[in-house]
């Protein structure tokens, strides 16, 4: 099994990004230690350049993280059929329960390198460098986090054994079993496309006024709503989006959409959501980073940048989502 060309690209991958991170934390903590940014010794200078390793690592480091995510998805999409009973990633999650926890911490670490890896460009285009201490603090946080993801990787893979029967997405998102799949999939069609919808207006909306004013309150509003829709999008998927793009009413997997029987539109549907949520939340954190001059000139710099992306992914989303509901063939005639 961890002969695999994507088990091997994920645990190598991931091994050698946790020993770049252990090396840049290591550093990160000594320059936690002694840095004086009002100091012009050779020591504080020898820490300035050193700024520059620990960054290089660990963006090297989180952008392999940021993407190790869609690498293990598409991994136990490759894999699945070596399993018994198992018709999607759905079914290689439950071959061993593990897998679980580790997808849920590689939305996490999606989420938190690449707002790590944004504000770190942040401070790397000013001259006074105002957030070494809050990043590096950042950097000593999430290193055992990618340690923890690397360890229950490679107990989850190791774990799985082909000749087990592992149950699917029939089973896990059936209607009536005890499950938090199957509440989801129970949940009203009409109310949850109300709320859908109702998030997704609201985020634009914020979004719109977010570009035309500066106010602080509007990005905190939209980092809300970030959060709202995404929780609530996820939800949307397993309830009804689902049964849009399968065309079959009691079809709630949030995977099969990933394959090549629905045109992989499972890699664009969530890739618009995540890229989406993820830059809604950056202007609303960025109102907390240090007043400084120098960031506040770039935060105003990239702003639009983040707003106008958010914008067009969550569109993207929206037309994916919409296209089967709007103009395909499937209705659904009760809720």
């Amino acid at each position: 099994m961890l002969l695999n060309p994507g088990i091997l690209a994920l645990l190598l991958g991931c091994s050698l990004a946790f020993a770049m991170l252990l090396y840049a934390a290591w550093l990160g903590l000594r320059i936690l230690s002694r840095w004086d940014p009002q100091s012009s010794s050779e020591a504080q200078l020898q820490l300035e350049r050193r700024t520059y390793l620990v960054s290089t690592l660990t963006n090297y480091a989180f952008s392999f993280e940021i993407l190790s995510g869609l690498l293990f998805i598409f991994t136990l999409e490759d894999i699945h059929s070596l399993f018994i009973g198992a018709m999607c990633a759905t079914g290689t999650l439950n071959a061993n329960q593990i897998g679980w926890l580790v997808l849920l911490i590689k939305i996490v670490l999606f989420f938190t390198a690449a707002i790590w890896v944004h504000f770190n460009r942040l401070d790397q285009r000013t001259e006074d460098t105002p957030l070494v201490r809050p990043k590096y603090l950042g950097l000593l946080l999430l290193t055992p986090l990618v340690g923890l993801d690397l360890l229950l990787q490679y107990s989850y893979f190791t774990g799985l054994q082909p000749e087990i029967i592992t149950s699917c997405c029939g089973s896990l998102f059936t209607l009536g079993s005890d499950s938090v799949a199957s509440e989801l999939a129970g949940l009203p069609v009409e109310p949850t496309m109300l709320t859908f919808f109702l998030a997704a207006g609201i985020f634009l909306i914020l979004l719109v006024l977010c570009l035309s004013s500066k106010l602080a309150l509007f990005r905190y509003l939209l980092f809300v709503a970030s959060l709202g829709l995404f929780f609530v999008s996820l939800a949307a998927i397993v309830s009804f989006i689902s049964l849009y793009i399968y065309q079959m009413p009691t079809h709630h997997c949030p995977f099969d959409m990933l394959q090549a029987n629905y045109g992989f539109i499972g890699y664009p549907l969530y890739g618009g959501l995540f890229i989406g949520c993820l830059y809604g939340l950056l202007p609303g954190l960025a109102q907390l980073l240090p007043k400084t001059l120098s960031l506040h000139i770039e935060i105003e710099k990239t702003e639009r940048r983040w707003l106008l992306r958010a914008f067009f992914a969550i569109v993207i989303f929206l037309l994916i989502v919409a296209g089967p509901i709007l103009l395909g063939p499937f209705i659904l005639l009760s809720y």
